[in-house]
């Protein structure tokens, strides 16, 4: 069991969180949630012993076991699969005595290690690693490849793979399924399900919360309280707990307002002395219930378009790829007005190749890009975000856009976008994630365009933000074609989609629940060889 008695904790000079009493028990699947900054991180810290409570105590287990991912990969020679192995220390001391036996051929050296091994159950090690890797992409062509040659995303991965390899009895996964495609997410969903320690996973992907969690851990304002069941079963629960909060507090203040009206009305009068003092008494022990302070709901907007003309774009016979390899063949998939269409399969695969030649980024190796001639592209790209400028503010990138407009302009078009005021003239260099993904959105929107091409824009949003884009799509009259892990975006904005695998793109009939049941159905899903590091 973790326990936190009268905790509260500090960042600097803010008050992250502050008397919490909260009991996590072993098996609990715990999904923590909370808005961006509100201190789910610094939580996992604390668990960590990585910062000391400022006040009250967290109440630790001896000898207990906390895996978490790591955020950084050293760029390494070790390949992949060695790598992961190390996550389990015991296990890969143990092999690399062996292996260091074997090389000066110290027979009983090599027998020792057998015996180790045999007496923590490790022969399985090294295919426990290879499952982890395959289930989260890794091809096995890739397994040997050094650490050194993945890319920054698959690096990720790695990463993860090792925090899983860890025997642990406490688990901690700070966005888990950022860089993920679906097919990983799905995979760690059973593989989570099976684990049989205590798991703490911050996420804003709600599908996977619901798919995992036991239970559900909700910070706001500075307080934490633990809720039984799933982030929906949550959301439910604390509509109900905000409801009666109110009801309570207006039944308050009616009572407040009576007793109040009565001691001014015959405080003064010796006969009604005692009667009014017992109600001064009586009204300084109410409780002081709060009102239910009403949040901000974040909405934004994405223009009607300029131009809308009924087909946009369409691909003809086209090889897609690279000036070394074709990773799409004979495609023909074409984009009308009010289309909106979901990419899946795996990481790799060709998803953001075909999103590119879409774009007109890749020229084409074969075939044919045809595009009307009023088509407007908004295109989110995984590295957009990066592509904005520090030491510039919101109102300095639209300038670069659109010179010579009104500031008012941009101020009332910034506001909607959840930019108010002054927010507006802060240079970006301090900006969140997620507030850097909703300025690249922003700039996108602000081009009114009528086809939007979205590769991955929830990584850095949190429930919020996701919830007012999927609105915002949804009201969208133009085309959509959307890659994300973000099931529940993807299923409220898309009505059709289409399978990237095996170097074809073709149209898949069913939904996402129909897609996961597929996976499963088909035992090994597909991997792909990752990118390589850029060199």
């Amino acid at each position: 069991m973790i326990a936190f008695r009268n905790f509260a904790l500090r960042r600097g000079e803010r008050l992250l969180l502050s008397d919490v009493d909260i009991a996590l028990h072993a098996g609990a699947r715990v999904g923590v949630v909370g808005r961006n900054g509100c201190g789910k991180s610094s939580l996992f810290a604390a668990i960590q012993r990585e910062v000391e409570p400022d006040r009250g105590d967290l109440d630790l287990p001896a000898r207990l076991r906390i895996a978490s991912v790591a955020q950084e990969t050293p760029s390494l020679p070790d390949p992949a699969i060695d790598f992961v192995l190390s996550g389990d220390v015991e296990v890969h001391r143990i092999l690399r005595a062996e292996a260091e036996a074997m090389a000066r051929e110290d027979w009983d050296g090599v027998a020792a290690a057998h015996q180790e091994l045999a007496a923590i159950n490790g022969y399985d090690a090294t295919a426990r690693a290879g499952r982890l890797l395959h289930g989260l992409g890794f091809s096995p062509d890739t397994h040997e490849m050094p650490v050194s040659a993945f890319s920054g995303g698959w690096r990720v991965r790695l990463n993860l793979a090792r925090a899983l390899m860890m025997p642990s009895d406490v688990l901690l996964l700070d966005e888990p399924t950022n860089h993920l495609d679906l097919d990983a997410v799905l995979w760690l969903e059973q593989w989570l399900l099976k684990y049989p320690g205590m798991l703490l996973m911050i996420s804003h992907d709600r599908e996977f919360l619901d798919g995992v969690s036991t239970h559900t851990l909700h910070i706001h304002d500075g307080r934490a309280k633990l809720y039984t069941g799933d982030y929906t079963s949550f959301e439910r629960q604390r509509a109900e707990h905000l409801r009666q909060q109110q009801i309570a507090f207006e039944k308050e203040q009616a009572e407040r307002a009576h007793l109040q009206a009565f001691i001014d009305r015959f405080k003064a009068k010796a006969s009604k002395a005692r009667q009014a003092q017992s109600r001064v008494k009586r009204l300084a022990k109410l409780t002081g219930t709060e009102a239910v302070r009403a949040e901000r709901q974040i909405r934004i907007q994405f223009d009607e378009p300029v131009k809308l003309p009924h087909s946009l774009i369409r691909l003809n016979d086209t090889d897609a790829g690279y000036e070394t390899a074709t990773i799409l063949q004979d495609v023909g998939f074409g984009l009308e007005a009010g289309d909106r269409i979901g990419l899946l399969g795996p990481n790799g695969a060709g998803k953001s190749t075909l999103v590119k030649t879409l774009v007109g980024e890749l020229p084409l190796r074969a075939g044919e890009r045809v595009a009307h001639r009023e088509m407007q592209l908004g295109y989110f790209a995984q590295h957009t975000v990066e592509s904005l400028h520090d030491g510039l503010s919101p109102i300095d990138h639209l300038k670069e856009i659109a010179p010579g407009t009104a500031t008012q302009v941009f101020r009332d078009f910034l506001a909607r976008w959840n930019f108010p005021g002054n927010r507006a003239f802060e240079v970006i260099d301090n900006f969140s994630g997620g507030e850097r993904a909703r300025l690249a959105l922003a700039l996108i929107a602000w081009r009114r365009p009528n086809v939007l091409l979205l590769d991955e824009p929830t990584n850095h949003l949190d429930l919020e933000m996701r919830e007012a884009l999927a609105e915002a799509l949804s009201d969208f009259p133009g085309a959509i074609v959307l890659v994300s892990h973000d099931r529940h975006l993807t299923g409220l904005v898309c009505d059709t989609f289409w399978r990237v695998a095996d170097g074809k793109v073709e149209a898949f009939q069913g939904d996402l629940d129909e897609y996961a049941t597929w996976l499963r159905s088909r035992g090994a899903r597909t991997t792909t060889k990752p990118a390589a590091a850029a060199a």
